[in-house]
């Protein structure tokens, strides 16, 4: 026979029941998380950078891109922000044989990091590294390819132009794709007002911009630092 509800329970919405603490994330890791080898070992060694665990998506994150893309059948991804490609190679090895990534990052320096893991994985040639200002590399990929050519698109770069890469990314998005945006929550300092620094002003800019957004079907996820995602409708 089942527990009856606290009254606690009963008075409390279900969403603000259970805070996510330490204990609870170790049990979500415990019962959910296949990291095998070759991604541990690039997010240790990721780890070991400064500012690399901040910077890196947690595994759980990583799993879910992979699900993400396998989920939409995606053969075309694109990555706004590569780091030291933790998320890239997630992605690269759900894709079908055929199927591309293009990771663009303002440097080379920690995505050559991750190359040689992706050439471990076998999938370093299913992935277009391009290294410039992220904007410019959209802005080019619309020239050379025009639009509705990606399927997927997640972005996790600069948090202040993130306004910019997301109507950009709808264009390059099919009809149906999805947009995947990292650090929506950021810090939690979305709600903070003194928080006025560009980054957050980005965040909140943009999260206020996909709530009005009927181009898109909308989901918030507040895992990890916030994911938010954002099905364009069909045409």
């Amino acid at each position: 026979m089942p527990l009856a509800p606290t009254p606690i329970e009963t008075e409390i919405p279900m969403a603000e029941q259970i805070g996510m603490t330490p204990r609870l994330l170790e049990y979500v890791r415990q019962t959910s998380l296949r990291e095998d080898d070759l991604l541990l070992e690039l997010r240790e060694a990721t780890a070991g950078l400064p500012g690399g665990v901040a910077l890196q998506v947690p595994a759980e994150e990583g799993q879910l891109l992979a699900l993400l893309v396998r989920l939409t059948r995606a053969a075309a991804v694109l990555e706004i922000g590569t780091f030291t490609g933790y998320s890239t190679l997630c992605m690269a090895r759900a894709l079908p044989a055929h199927g591309r990534l293009v990771t663009c990052d303002i440097t080379d320096r920690w995505p050559s990091i991750g190359a040689e893991f992706w050439k471990r994985a076998g999938v370093d040639g299913l992935i277009d590294l391009r290294v410039g200002d992220a904007a410019e590399t959209l802005e080019k990929l619309l020239a050379d390819e025009g639009r509705g050519v990606f399927d997927l698109v997640f972005i996790d770069a600069d948090k202040a132009n993130y306004p910019r890469y997301y109507e950009l990314s709808l264009e390059l998005l099919a009809p149906g794709g999805l947009v995947v945006v990292d650090n929506t929550l950021f810090f939690g300092r979305v709600t903070d007002p003194q928080f006025t620094d560009a980054d957050t002003a980005g965040i909140r800019e943009l999260n206020a911009r996909l709530h009005a957004d009927e181009r898109v079907d909308l989901s918030m996820l507040t895992m990890a630092d916030g994911i938010t995602l954002a099905r364009r409708k069909d045409a």
